[in-house]
């Protein structure tokens, strides 16, 4: 296993909690690479298992992230009208590590500052094992679907993507 250290291991070895760490080459630009579902399947992964930490902000100020699997895309009427916001938007990439504490790519959507809401889609529970942000870049996570759901418990889950 690759030795990396961030809250969301913390987390998940103080919950006893089994996963896997995947590292994810980086392009010359320190971007992670494309084909992550290539890498995925090679490892015999689903590659739809991913849990995106997608982060949003309101006009009010507030962020919020969405931890989505699968293909779907937000449904920004129904964000809008769960988190009784008027305005939502995508966070800039330089809001990202303000609102979560990690960088774009590495976002997980466990271990996050408590000022941070956090929703579930349903779409996560399609999903044995699933994969997440490591919190470093460069790196994913990979664990039962249910351990995720388990450490999710208690922030809002409902269906707030279009498939």
């Amino acid at each position: 296993m690759a030795d990396i250290h961030s809250p969301v291991i913390d987390l998940l070895q103080s919950k006893n909690i089994a996963f896997e760490v995947i590292e994810i080459p980086l392009s010359e630009d320190s971007k992670p690479i494309r084909d992550l579902e290539a890498l995925l399947s090679a490892k015999g992964l689903d590659p739809t298992s991913v849990v995106r930490s997608v982060v949003f902000k309101a006009d009010s100020g507030k962020y919020t992230l969405l931890a989505v699997a699968g293909g779907g895309r937000a449904d920004w009427g129904m964000l809008r009208k769960h988190l009784d916001e008027r305005k939502l938007r995508m966070a800039e990439y330089d809001e990202v590590p303000e609102a979560t504490g990690y960088v774009v790519g590495a976002v997980p959507p466990i271990a996050l500052p408590e000022t941070l809401r956090v929703l579930v889609d349903k779409s996560v529970r399609n999903y044995d094992a699933v994969v997440i942000g490591s919190g470093v870049l460069g790196y994913a996570i990979a664990l039962k679907g249910q351990d995720l759901l388990a450490l999710l418990a208690g922030v809002d889950e409902g269906e707030f993507v279009k498939v």
